[in-house]
């Protein structure tokens, strides 16, 4: 029977191991100080101008789609309204005709909406992707040019503002942007 003599929970221990590099570095060249910031990445994203386009421009192909859809919706009606109008007076295989007709373009729109929703969803997946790409290569430009260290995002509890280089990496996205 093996005995255990150790007990303790893993999280210290892939502490040390993920701290222990860093130690070492600040160690090797003492010369130098470790240098680490933080940035907010919700407010790069929303601040940025880039966001800004890839927003209008989803929203300009949105409304020329909704355009159509609303279009489709309104002969649907005007159908419909014929049928109520008219079928008393209409032959039998007339307004089987009609109402078969109003299904198929039911069934078109439905079809033409979940189309649009999911044309909008991998549309808006892919603008956010380049964006994400985008800031990320700023960010490492930021801190190569600055020589930071470490740069931390998410999950950082606190961080004073002198650490905070988010303006400075939504500045060089706005100079980016402008030399488009």
């Amino acid at each position: 029977m093996l005995k255990r003599y150790w007990t303790a929970s893993p999280v210290p221990a892939l502490l040390l191991a993920l701290l222990l590099p860093l130690l070492l570095i600040g160690t090797v060249n003492a010369d130098e100080p470790f240098r680490i910031a933080v940035i907010d990445p919700h407010r790069i994203v929303e601040e940025s101008p880039q966001y800004e386009a890839a927003r209008h421009l989803l929203s300009t192909e949105a409304q020329e789609r909704e355009a159509e859809l609303t279009s489709q919706q309104e002969d649907i009606a005007r159908l419909e309204t014929r049928l109520e109008r008219d079928g008393a007076l209409m032959r039998s295989d007339e307004v089987t005709r009609l109402r078969n007709d109003i299904r198929a373009r039911e069934r078109r729109l439905r079809y033409a909406q979940e189309e649009l929703q999911a044309d909008f969803a991998l549309r808006q997946s892919d603008l956010r992707t380049k964006l994400v790409q985008q800031v990320e290569e700023v960010v490492a430009q930021v801190a190569k040019d600055n020589g930071f260290d470490l740069i931390l995002s998410e999950g950082v509890v606190y961080a004073s503002s002198r650490a905070d280089i988010s303006g400075e990496v939504i500045d060089r996205l706005k100079e980016v942007f402008e030399k488009r």
